[in-house]
């Protein structure tokens, strides 16, 4: 198995991911959004690439079954249910519902991945279960981060090598590109204190000026779902076994 990191996907073709085994990382703040939306209960969470595309999607389903969620420049689109804060995505608001949500970074990272044999969503809050699951398989593993408008992003790359991390302590024989092992470096350096990161980093320094500090907080932890949200057939679901697995 060997493991590979996108530290940025806008140089990527998107049929380059056919047949791949993929995680997309978007830290701050759309994976931490989708992993919580569906934990809490959405139906489904549907990403889309552009604001037209969200509201065309969202006029040609069931009214008040579907609900629109995004961000431009960190705030809530015009028009929108939502914005990409994942405290705005609770049981009480989505329980049941499609979400189609588009945000600057993040779901363009998916939709370019969409072609993927398998595709998984990752954050802090559902690591260790993505890392299990991908430990498990033996197919090369493509880790692409969000990035931030095509520039990198140091959330997303820790995210990428603590995952990394994780799956070394299962299958520590794992074949690691150039790109992959500098995630793991970071990730040492910075594991420690992942809330003094995410609010450190360049994005994190734009959600807070935002007013976004609570985001920053609940994003920077780990492990609170075990959900693996899988990307197939245009939408983004937990599948039944891992709803099974959490309510044990």
């Amino acid at each position: 198995m060997k493991v590979n990191v996108f530290f940025v996907p806008s140089n990527i073709d998107d049929i380059y991911f056919a047949g791949k085994t993929t995680v997309v990382v978007d830290v701050l703040r759309a994976t931490s959004t989708i992993v919580t939306a569906l934990y809490n209960g959405a139906k489904e969470v549907i990403p889309v690439d552009s604001t037209e595309f969200a509201l065309k999607v969202s006029s040609s389903t069931f009214s008040g079954q579907t609900l629109t969620g995004g961000e431009r420049n960190t705030k809530k689109i015009d028009g929108f249910h939502f914005g990409n804060s994942p405290l705005e995505y609770n049981p009480d608001n989505i329980k049941g519902k499609s979400i189609i949500l588009f945000t600057t970074n993040g779901t363009k990272a998916i939709v370019k991945a969409k072609f993927s044999k398998n595709l998984y969503i990752c954050s802090f809050l559902n690591l260790t279960s993505v890392s299990r699951l991908l430990a498990s398989q033996e197919s090369d593993i493509e880790i692409v981060c969000s990035g931030g408008s095509g520039y990198f992003c140091m959330e997303d790359t820790v995210c990428a090598g603590l995952l990394i991390s994780e799956i070394l302590k299962v299958n520590p024989d794992i074949e690691l590109t150039d790109s992959a092992r500098a995630g793991l470096l970071l990730a040492k350096s910075y594991e420690s204190d992942l809330y003094k990161m995410l609010s450190e980093c360049d994005h994190g320094k734009l959600l807070n000026d935002n007013g976004y500090q609570e985001d920053i907080k609940f994003c920077s932890n780990l492990n609170v779902y075990d959900v693996v949200p899988v990307f197939s057939a245009n939408t983004i679901k937990i599948p039944a076994v891992d709803k099974n697995e959490t309510a044990s």
